[in-house]
C-alpha cells in the first residue's frame, strides 16, 4: 500500500504554510530523473522523512548519490552526483541550514579545501540535475512533464588555460568552465531547452 504524501506546517520569518511531503516511493522516482539510465538502480538516494526530516531513503550499490527535490522549494529540483563529491555536497547543505549564504558557503569551503579539512576528488566528477517548473510536477504521483537535464564536472582548481574552456558560453549547449582556479571549478553544459 502506497503512503499518502504528508502535509508539514513550517514557520519561516513569522509567516506559516503547509507544504506537502512526497511519499518515499516518489521521492526516489523523481530523483532519479537525474540520474544515467544504467546507474538508476543501484544509486543512493537522500530524501526526506514525513516529518521534514533529511535522511537516507534508500542505501547505494553504485557510485551515484541522489538528492531528492526538498519541499520547501516551489519548483522540481533533484541531482545525482559521484559520491567522491558527497562530502563537498553534505558540507554545503550543512552551512546552509546554519544560516549561511551562498558566497559564505563557498568562502569556508574554500578555506576548508585549502587547509584540508575537506576533501575534494582528485579527479573529475558529476553532477546531473533535473528541473521542471512547479505547473509541470505532480507530488502525489512523481508525474513530470517538460523536465530539463543539466550537466556539471567538477574539475577542483581548473582554470581556462588547463581546460582550453571558456569562462562563459558563446553558443547554445557549449561547455564552459564556472568558478576557475577555485575549489569549486567546474564544467557547466547546458543543453538548449526543447
Amino acid at each position: 500500500m502506497k503512503a499518502a504524501p504528508v502535509f508539514v506546517l513550517l514557520c519561516s520569518m513569522g509567516s506559516s504554510f503547509a507544504q506537502t511531503i512526497p511519499s518515499t516511493e516518489v521521492q526516489i522516482k523523481t530523483a532519479l530523473l537525474a540520474a544515467p539510465e544504467e546507474s538508476k538502480d543501484k544509486a543512493m538516494v537522500y530524501g526526506y522523512s514525513p516529518s521534514g526530516e533529511f535522511i537516507v531513503l534508500r542505501k547505494g550499490e553504485n557510485e551515484l548519490v541522489c538528492l531528492a527535490d526538498d519541499p520547501a522549494q516551489q519548483d522540481l529540483n533533484v541531482s545525482c552526483y559521484h559520491k567522491s563529491l558527497d562530502p563537498f555536497m553534505a558540507r554545503g547543505r550543512e552551512l546552509k541550514k546554519e544560516g549561511k549564504k551562498r558566497q559564505e558557503i563557498f568562502d569556508i569551503r574554500e578555506q576548508e579545501v585549502k587547509s584540508g579539512k575537506l576533501i575534494m576528488p582528485k579527479q573529475p566528477a558529476t553532477l546531473f540535475v533535473f528541473s521542471a517548473d512547479k505547473e509541470k510536477y505532480n507530488p502525489a504521483t512523481g508525474e513530470v512533464q517538460d523536465g530539463y537535464l543539466r550537466y556539471v564536472i567538477y574539475m577542483p582548481y581548473a582554470t581556462a588555460e588547463s581546460t582550453g574552456l571558456p569562462t562563459k558560453p558563446t553558443a547554445a549547449g557549449m561547455p564552459w568552465i564556472m568558478d576557475p582556479g577555485t575549489h569549486r571549478a567546474h564544467v557547466m553544459i547546458d543543453p538548449p531547452k526543447k
